[in-house]
């Protein structure tokens, strides 16, 4: 008998309605989506540090000095 816990409670999906299952069949598809999105942001999280020490590696070779405007930043 499969169960499902929320809030530290563990209940058996065969008691739910077919809207309750229907509900828990939306969270489960969330969940997995917002897994896949962690996982692509951490994709994007490292091409970003990657470009960026590239970007200050050809800066330091072209011996490129900071300028005085603080206003362009990328960090």
């Amino acid at each position: 008998m499969p169960k499902i816990k929320i809030d530290d409670l563990e209940y058996n999906t065969e008691d739910l309605s077919e809207g309750g299952l229907k509900q828990l069949r939306s969270l489960q598809f969330l969940e997995t989506q917002m897994l896949h999105m962690k996982k692509e942001i951490g994709v994007y999280q490292t091409a970003q540090s990657a470009y960026l020490l590239s970007l200050k590696t050809d800066i330091e070779n072209m011996g490129i000095r900071p300028s005085e405007d603080k206003s362009a930043k990328v960090e």
